[in-house]
């Protein structure tokens, strides 16, 4: 590891824990209300979801409209576990978390090996169908409250759990896509059949991309519901499944710190809107239209904000600086 390397590193804990320490006091003093302590938990959730579908959208390059789904299972498997123990503690939560987690992963095997068959359009109008199975099958058995949906869900609404659970779910995705396996997805996203003739297992490959993603959908669905203490199978439709695939296309398809701006942006311009209730749609969906419209690619594109290039430039200008001196 080269010392540029570490330094960005270093620099960015530091700024996680400089994000967390400057929220986390705002909470713990009260100088944000009940409501802007809420937002920032969503923002947190909503970051988990918009990075997991990144995965498949952006780096493997197929549409996914059934993400919602996989949160729901998510949802619902968590919540169901922290009812039947009747208390939520972080061991608890975690463990409940993980199983949220692990079925809809074992659901994305079920769905993605015939779904990953096929490729864009179809792929996403499969995806939407399961998504939707999904919800309708939620609301017909009677354990997970059918229609009415599940309430009394013990809480867990603690920034401090919540904060690290999203920097370690967006630290794990982005190692991972920047590794041996996603460097294999990402050549199968750039031409799939050159891929293949190099000896890539392309069915592989695009299941770990497609699991992965739902494993961390499954997560955030489980965090969501322990927030809100209350989830019905309406909440988590396709139009929820297309709120998350908007932040991934505003940001960028294929860039993780641009999932992660478009979903802060997305999480809170609603909620700054919201005085201007008549307007708010109509103002959200202009902004977005003129998004587009101006920049097709997203806020990043595909690239990265790298805080390693800025290290090197701040060294660069420094070692320039050094020899202007000694001359």
């Amino acid at each position: 590891m080269n010392k540029i390397k570490k330094q960005s590193y270093i620099v960015t804990l530091a700024a996680a824990l400089f994000v967390y320490i400057l929220f986390g006091l705002c909470v713990q003093f009260n100088i944000f209300n009940r409501h802007q302590s809420a937002i920032l938990n969503f923002i947190c959730i909503n970051i988990i979801l918009a990075v997991s579908l990144n995965v498949t959208v952006g780096c493997l390059g197929q549409i996914n409209l059934g993400h919602a789904g996989f949160m729901s299972i998510g949802a619902y498997t968590a919540a169901l576990i922290s009812k039947n123990i009747g208390s939520v503690s972080i061991p608890t939560y975690l463990l409940a978390l993980l199983a949220g987690g692990f079925l809809a992963a074992l659901i994305g095997i079920l769905i993605g090996i015939p779904a990953l068959r096929l490729k864009g359009d179809y792929l996403a109008i499969i995806t939407l169908g399961f998504g939707e199975i999904i919800r309708v099958l939620i609301e017909y058995f009677q354990f997970t409250g059918g229609a009415q949906g599940l309430r009394s869900i013990p809480r867990m609404q603690n920034f401090s759990v919540i904060y690290w659970l999203m920097i370690l779910s967006v630290v794990l995705l982005f190692t991972v896509m920047t590794g041996r396996h996603g460097r294999v997805v990402l050549a199968i996203r750039e031409d799939e059949i050159a891929a293949e003739a190099i000896g890539i297992n392309t069915t592989y490959a695009k299941t770990f991309a497609f699991v992965l993603s739902a494993f961390f959908a499954g997560i955030a669905g489980g965090i969501y519901a322990h927030n809100t203490g209350i989830i019905g199978a309406k909440m988590f439709d396709y139009n929820f499944s297309i709120n998350i695939l908007v932040m991934v296309v505003l940001g960028g398809m294929g860039s993780f710190t641009g999932a992660i701006l478009s979903a802060i942006v997305l999480t809170v311009l609603p909620e700054m809107l919201r005085g201007f209730s008549d307007y708010r749609m109509v103002a959200y969906s202009l902004l977005l239209i003129l998004m587009m419209l101006f920049r097709p690619k997203g806020l990043l594109g595909r690239s990265e904000f790298q805080i390693s290039r800025v290290i090197e430039y701040i060294n660069i200008k420094r070692e320039h600086r050094r020899k202007e001196g000694l001359q």
